[in-house]
C-alpha cells in the first residue's frame, strides 16, 4: 500500500484504540464492584488487562507471524513510554501548585514500582540464557516473570489491607480520598447498566480494541518498511506510543477526579503486566524470546527501571515544587526519555 494509505490505516486504528479504551475503562469499573474484586485486583489486573489489550494483540500477531523484533520492542518499550504517561498526566491532569507524586504518595505505590524494577530485572537475567533452555515450549525466564508477578500482586493487596507503617504507609498532604474512588462516579441521574450490558460492551471494545491492534502492528510494520526503520525501533516509539493511549485516557480520567494514586497504580499495573506476555509469546512461537533480545531491547530495559526509579523517588521523597508546569520527577523522566530515545537510535545504529 502507499505510504500515505498506511499512514490512515495506524491512525484510524490508534483512533479506535482510544475511543475503546474508555469502554474498558468504564465498564472495568462497574464489573470491577459488581464483582466484588477489589481496587486492588481491579486496578493491577482487569484494568491492567484491559488498557494492554492492544500490546497483547500485536504480541501474539507478532509472534504468530515469527516477527518476534516487533513483539519484544513493544513490550519493553511499551513500559518505557508507559512510565512516560505519567508525565502528561502530571501536565495536564493536575491542577494546583502540587505535582502528581506528592498527591499520590503511598507505601503501596511504592511495592508497586518495585515490582516492575524486580520484573524487568528477571527480563534482564532472562536475555542471558541459552536459547536452548526450553521445555514443554516454556523458558525459566518466562515463567519467573509470572511468578513475580502474582507475588507482587498479593504484597500490594496485602499493603492496602494493612502495613505497619503511621497511617498505613499513605503520606501527610496526599489525596484524602481513598484510591479507587474515583470508580464510584458517574454523573447525576445516570442509571448504571446492567451487569449483562456491561459485559456486553467490554466485549465488543475488548474485540475492537483486539483487532485495531493487530490493524496498528501490521500497517506500523510496512510503515516502518518503508520509511527505513527497525522494526524495533518503530515498535518502540511511534507503535509503544499508539499502545498507551488507552492508558492516557483512563489516567486523565481519574487524575481530574482527583483520585491520583489510581492514576499511578494504572501505570505500574500495566507496566508490571506487560513482561508476563513473554510468556504467551513463547507458548505461541514454540522459542524463547528473552534470549533472541537484542541490544536495543536491553537498552530499553535498563531505561525502563531508571525511569521507575525516579518516579519511586518521587513518591518516597514527594518534591513540592513544579516546573513548567510539572513536578520535578516528571521532568527528570521526560529529559531521560527524550535522551533515551536518542541514545537508542545510536544502539541500533552501532548493532
Amino acid at each position: 500500500m502507499p505510504l500515505l494509505m498506511l499512514v490512515l490505516i495506524f491512525a484510524a486504528a490508534a483512533a479506535a484504540i482510544w475511543l475503546a479504551g474508555v469502554q474498558l475503562s468504564r465498564q472495568t469499573d462497574i464489573l470491577d464492584d459488581r464483582l466484588h474484586l477489589g481496587s486492588a485486583l481491579g486496578g493491577l489486573i482487569l484494568l491492567a488487562v484491559a488498557t494492554n489489550l492492544p500490546e497483547i494483540a500485536i504480541t501474539v500477531s507478532a509472534a504468530a507471524t515469527g516477527n518476534i523484533g516487533v513483539a519484544v520492542g513493544n513490550i519493553l518499550g511499551g513500559i518505557a513510554i508507559q512510565t512516560v504517561v505519567l508525565v502528561v498526566l502530571d501536565l495536564f491532569g493536575t491542577r494546583g501548585p502540587e505535582p502528581l507524586s506528592y498527591r499520590a504518595a503511598s507505601l503501596s505505590l511504592v511495592i508497586e514500582a518495585v515490582t516492575v524494577i524486580g520484573i524487568l530485572g528477571v527480563v534482564i537475567a532472562g536475555s542471558q540464557m541459552p536459547a536452548s533452555l526450553v521445555a514443554f515450549r516454556l523458558t525459566p525466564a518466562a515463567v519467573l516473570i509470572v511468578l513475580v508477578w502474582v507475588l507482587g500482586l498479593f504484597l500490594v493487596q496485602r499493603s492496602q489491607k494493612s502495613l505497619p507503617w503511621h497511617e498505613q504507609g499513605h503520606a501527610p498532604g496526599s489525596q484524602a480520598k481513598p484510591r479507587g474512588h474515583s470508580k464510584g462516579t458517574s454523573p447525576k441521574n445516570a442509571k448504571p447498566p446492567s451487569t449483562a450490558r456491561s459485559v456486553t460492551i467490554f466485549t465488543i471494545a475488548a474485540a475492537v480494541t483486539l483487532a485495531a491492534g493487530v490493524a496498528l502492528e501490521r500497517s506500523g510494520d510496512a510503515i516502518a518498511g518503508q520509511m527505513g526503520l527497525s522494526g524495533v525501533l518503530f515498535g518502540a516509539t511511534f507503535l509503544a506510543l499508539a499502545t498507551s493511549l488507552p492508558e492516557i485516557s483512563t489516567g486523565l480520567a481519574s487524575v481530574k477526579q482527583g483520585d491520583y494514586k489510581l492514576a499511578f497504580s494504572d501505570i505500574f499495573g500495566g507496566n508490571a503486566f506487560l513482561p508476563v506476555l513473554f510468556l504467551v509469546a513463547v507458548l505461541i512461537s514454540g522459542k524463547p524470546v528473552l534470549p533472541q533480545a537484542q541490544s536495543t531491547d536491553i537498552y530499553l530495559t535498563a531505561l525502563a527501571i531508571l525511569l521507575t526509579l525516579v518516579y519511586m523517588l518521587g513518591l518516597i521523597f514527594r518534591p513540592r515544587r513544579k516546573v513548567l508546569g510539572m513536578g520535578v520527577d516528571s521532568l527528570i523522566v521526560l529529559i531521560l526519555y527524550l535522551l533515551g530515545v536518542g541514545g537508542l537510535f545510536a544502539v541500533a545504529s552501532a548493532g
